[in-house]
């Protein structure tokens, strides 16, 4: 089922860790953001849009996890951009002959049979540097960070005052870092800059994990997630309900600890 959020711009919510797939109505069809994540919720996303009456004109991935790159027959042959990070990280990954034992080692075990994978990680690459998404609808400024993972971007849907913001300023996960990077921290800090930059002008933030975030939700999510990485940046306690006894999701606080083991470990080696 759509969510209504803003004027021509919709949600729909998967039962897996509240994944949200973003729809924005354009003159001619739609912009499609992040479909997913099972092949029964991707046939009911496609069945809404069918009584919607607008086809997929174009898609957009915000980042190279698996699960924002999936797509479902019914959606068609639009293209399906992607920052140029994004874009060569599907490319270098497709181009593996076991791509496919790689991506079912990081899927859900009681969704892995319903997870398609036929037409993962196509992506349309976007020139580096751009600033919009070419297609024929209300204006969406992509915002480009190396935050989460290589090639992220957020989607600023100027005129309807909501930010897609791909797997940041959730309300049930915490900061997941990319422990990857040179500079994790830094670049996580510095797309929560980007955030702030454009705060004033949203009312409404969609995660690409958990609750739609209303009018004056996107600062206080911004803030946490900042004191967050700050915490374990300093070396101090983490005092966030995502992570604490009564955490969302019973694995998160593992993950939290595991993720600051690792930071601990990479500034040990120095």
């Amino acid at each position: 089922m759509l969510t209504r959020i803003a004027e021509g711009v919709f949600v729909h919510e998967s039962e897996f860790i509240q994944t949200n797939s973003t729809v924005v109505q354009g003159r001619d069809g739609v912009l499609l953001i992040d479909p997913g994540i099972t092949r029964a919720d991707l046939a009911d996303l496609a069945n809404d849009l069918r009584e919607l009456g607008q086809p997929v004109v174009a898609a957009f991935s915000t980042h190279p996890d698996w699960d924002h790159v999936l797509w479902y027959p019914d959606f068609g042959d639009a293209p399906r951009y992607g920052t140029a990070l994004n874009a060569a990280a599907m490319h270098d990954l497709l181009s593996q002959a076991d791509w496919k034992d790689q991506v079912a080692e990081g899927l859900p075990p009681e969704h892995v049979d319903d997870i398609p994978m036929e037409q993962l990680g196509l992506i349309t690459e976007l020139r580096p540097g751009a600033t919009e998404i070419p297609w024929d609808g209300p204006t969406v400024r992509i915002i480009e960070h190396r935050a989460h993972a290589s090639g992220h971007a957020a989607l600023l849907i100027e005129d309807r005052g909501v930010l897609v913001a791909g797997d940041m300023l959730s309300d049930t996960l915490m900061p997941f870092l990319d422990l990857r990077a040179e500079h994790p921290i830094e670049d996580y800090l510095a797309a929560l800059a980007l955030f702030d930059g454009v705060a004033d002008g949203v009312d409404a933030v969609i995660p690409g994990h958990g609750s739609v975030g209303g009018a004056g939700q996107v600062r206080a999510r911004i803030d946490q997630d900042r004191a967050y990485v700050e915490a374990i940046r300093d070396g101090d306690t983490v005092e966030d309900p995502r992570v604490g006894p009564a955490a969302p999701l019973e694995w998160l606080p593992d993950v939290h600890e595991w993720q600051v083991r690792q930071l601990s470990e990479r500034l040990s080696a120095g």
